[in-house]
């Protein structure tokens, strides 16, 4: 018995002085846990600077999902030959670009209308008033400031026969200069030109709804324009790259010149491509500035006017501008008007007077559509 007392006794102190142990070891656990959390304390003020946010997690860097973009400059009707071929012989074939040429040089794409053929040789055009006929010297300065790509559908690009055209097309070529609108046949002619800039692919086509006679139109096997009076061709070729493409321009030659309104046919072939899968549409050929239209989300711009070309007597054909197109993956695009003097040859930039002038007129003759001073384009809501 004295035994079992003696064990129980034992065990009762041993309980007893795990006890003290625990409560002795708990202010020890509370300094410890104390230095921790002021060490703690420390680190982070000097990493902060002694800044800390109250009741704040700490900062999430937002991922940032850059979105693809190109940007575009389109210029109007350019044209190298008669009094303007005289003043470059004089200035040399470069002065047509001393004021553009920077802007055009540190975009992704400049597209103009070529509105002349480029050849030494070729049989003139009979039965027209305007007949042009332009140096080959006239392109290496053209590609050195910046121009990328031309359209080539217009009533101009057969002044010199089938033999003009063609050497058009080699001239060009040589240059690496990209053209649309024309071909040795009619499968060419109405082909895009597929570009790709950063990441994003262009298709760029070129129609015709002014085309001085019907043996200018390319054939199965016969060097010609791609003429649109009737929108089926060209719709079917845009429809066919809408899959290959992330953006879809086509580069329209109509109207009727020097008026400042697009004529019924202009609106119905610009819906008519939009429809069909467009994204921007330009055009050209009246030698005056036309407003501005969205249809369907899309722009249409109806005319840049004159850019590098002679002088008419009529002031409206002075004014020109350079169209500036910032266009997203998905092909939605924003414009902006750069008002500029169409003198001759040359293309000279705005004063701030006169440019805003410039933007308050073109905005009279568009339909809904506002233009702020620097020139944003806008749809009127």
């Amino acid at each position: 018995m004295d035994i079992t007392r003696t064990a129980r006794e034992q065990a009762l102190r041993r309980r007893r002085k795990g006890r003290w142990i625990k409560v002795a070891a708990f202010p020890t656990l509370l300094l410890a846990t104390a230095v921790l959390s002021v060490l703690t304390l420390n680190h982070v003020q000097n990493q902060s600077g002694g800044n800390i946010p109250q009741n704040s997690p700490a900062p999430i860097e937002p991922s940032k999902q850059e979105t693809k973009e190109v940007t575009l400059h389109f210029v109007g009707d350019v044209m190298l030959s008669d009094k303007v071929e005289d003043l470059l012989e004089q200035k040399g074939y470069d002065y047509p670009y001393l004021y553009v040429k920077t802007l055009f040089q540190q975009d992704d794409l400049t597209i103009a209308n070529l509105e002349t053929p480029v050849t030494e040789r070729g049989t003139p055009a009979a039965n027209k008033q305007f007949v042009y006929k332009s140096s080959p010297a006239g392109l290496p300065p053209m590609k050195a400031a910046g121009v990328d790509l031309v359209n080539l559908a217009n009533n101009h690009s057969m002044d010199q026969g089938t033999e003009g055209l063609s050497d058009t097309f080699q001239h060009l070529t040589d240059q690496q200069i990209a053209f649309v609108g024309a071909g040795m046949n009619a499968d060419q002619a109405y082909a895009p030109v597929m570009i790709e800039r950063n990441g994003i692919t262009m298709a760029v086509f070129g129609f015709s709804r002014v085309v001085p006679e019907v043996s200018w139109y390319a054939g199965a096997n016969k060097p010609g324009v791609a003429a649109s009076y009737d929108p089926q061709r060209a719709a079917e070729a845009i429809r066919e790259a809408r899959d290959k493409a992330d953006i879809i321009i086509v580069l329209a030659h109509w109207g009727q010149e020097k008026v400042d309104h697009p004529v019924d046919h202009q609106i119905s072939l610009a819906h008519a491509y939009i429809d069909a899968g467009a994204d921007l549409v330009v055009g050209c050929h009246p030698h005056v500035l036309q407003g501005f239209e969205a249809y369907k989300g899309k722009w249409i711009a109806y005319s840049l006017g004159n850019f590098i070309f002679s002088r008419a007597v009529q002031p409206k054909t002075w004014e020109s501008m350079v169209l500036q197109a910032q266009c997203s993956q998905n092909g939605g695009c924003r414009l902006t008007m750069l008002p500029y003097h169409a003198e001759l040859g040359q293309a000279v930039p705005m004063d701030e007077t006169d440019g805003a002038k410039l933007i308050k007129r073109v905005e009279s003759i568009s339909r809904d559509v506002q233009i702020d001073l620097s020139g944003r384009v806008q749809q009127r809501m």
